[in-house]
């Protein structure tokens, strides 16, 4: 059997992409998750930062995070990271500023860095969040 240098060529090709394909998938890289319901919200928030148990829940409009308070008034910020969410309880450094129909949440934390949601009653989030510093 003579197979031609190109035959060789697209079949090799094809092998390397399908190999790179499962090396991705095994490491679990992908797109960036979201949150469909308040019920992904609520583990991914205990995942987070365990024994959390919010009362009242924000899910961003397009699923990329979320805002929670708990009975105490501690406000938890949810955003992406890499193919999972990482969590925060907004302390007193936190700020946020309407952006148009978003909020934008500055942990004041520089390696948690910012989210921008669109969350129902954005206003009343900012208030909580912008008083965290009374408390």
């Amino acid at each position: 059997m003579n197979l031609s240098p190109a035959l060789l060529q697209f079949v090799g090709s094809l092998v390397a992409i399908l190999a790179l394909a499962w090396v991705a998938r095994w490491l679990k890289l992908g797109p960036q998750p979201r949150l469909h319901d308040e019920s992904e919200a609520r583990r991914a928030a205990d995942e987070a930062v365990s024994g959390y148990a919010p009362v009242a829940i924000a899910l961003d409009r397009e699923g990329y995070g979320a805002l929670m308070r708990d009975a105490a008034g501690r406000v938890l910020l949810l955003r992406p990271h890499g193919t999972h969410f990482a969590g925060r309880i907004l302390a007193a450094g936190a700020r946020a500023q309407l952006d148009g129909e978003a909020l934008v949440v500055d942990s004041g934390e520089r390696r948690y860095g910012q989210a921008r949601l669109t969350v129902p009653n954005p206003q009343q989030w900012a208030r909580e969040i912008n008083a965290q510093g009374s408390r």
